[in-house]
Parts: structure tokens; sequence; C-alpha cells
């Protein structure tokens, strides 16, 4: 056993873990952040997407201690003084969302994504979600969230 020491949501955490444990079973497990879901374990869904250090990460390929000293957010990390982050508000604005399972991974992936290329291509869009799917909905709200989170965040940053 080994600690590991990193950020979680901008919190430092420091907690005991196997070598071989994944970093969505670390999240899930001892930190209780059960908004980062477990889909496929074989990295085809993206429903355990995450960000490390910034970029978009399916943390069920990840082991947990490749983290140590890295920052991790997870979906439970977006929302900012009680307010939530602007890709979550335009998935329920624009209904980007039906059964809810891929939901966290995909306002993680499109975080990601804005963070890099504010004004993304419907293009650009689909490519940037490409590793994350959908079984509910033909992605078309899911890319007029995102299009709409890049327009709330500029408008934020103007």
């Amino acid at each position: 056993m080994t600690t590991l020491h990193a950020t979680v949501n901008g919190k430092p955490v420091e907690v005991p873990i196997e070598p071989q444990v994944l970093l969505v079973d670390l999240l899930r497990g001892p930190l209780r952040l059960t908004g980062t879901h477990v889909g496929c374990d074989t990295t085809q869904c993206g429903a355990c997407t995450v960000l490390v250090d910034g970029e978009s990460v399916k943390s069920c390929t990840m082991l947990a201690i490749q983290a140590e000293g890295r920052a991790i957010t997870t979906i439970e990390g977006l929302a900012q003084d009680g307010a939530m982050h602007p890709v979550q508000e335009a998935f329920i604005a624009c209904h980007g969302l039906q059964c809810g399972f891929c939901t966290p991974g995909m306002i993680m992936a499109a975080t990601c994504l804005l963070s890099k290329n504010p004004k993304p291509s419907e293009a650009q869009i689909v490519h940037g979600l490409e590793g994350n799917i959908c079984r509910c909905t033909g992605y078309v709200n899911i890319v007029e969230s995102v299009r709409t989170a890049a327009a709330a965040m500029a408008k934020e940053a103007a």
C-alpha cells in the first residue's frame, strides 16, 4: 500500500491506495465522488471522463497512483461558489441529456475542449466529444449544448 497525494476538486487529498487501483475506483470509492460513472472499463464510452491537470482523461484506464501530485477535477468540482459551470447550465438548457449516464463524461470532455478552443466549429465539437458515447440521444442537443456553453463563456470573458 502507498499513499496518494493529489488535489481533487481544489482540495488536497492524502489517501492510502493499492498500486493497482484505478482512478475511477479511487474517486467513486474512498473519495465518494460518484458523479464519475463506470460504463465500459475499456475507454470506449467516456462515462468516466475527468480532468487531470486540465486534460480530459478516461479514469477507468488510469491508475490512481499516476495522479500523484496532480490536480483532478470531477463533475462535482465544476460548480464554483454554488453556481453551476456554464457547460453544466447549457446541458440543462439545451436538453443535452436524457438518461444522464453519459452526461458527466460529456460535460468534462466539453469543458476540456472549450478550455483549449473557446470558439469551436461544429466539426471541432464533434471531434472533441468523439471518445464519449451517448446511447440515448442523436447528439444534436449535446453539440448544441457545447455551442451554447461556448457562447456563454465568451460573454463571461468579455
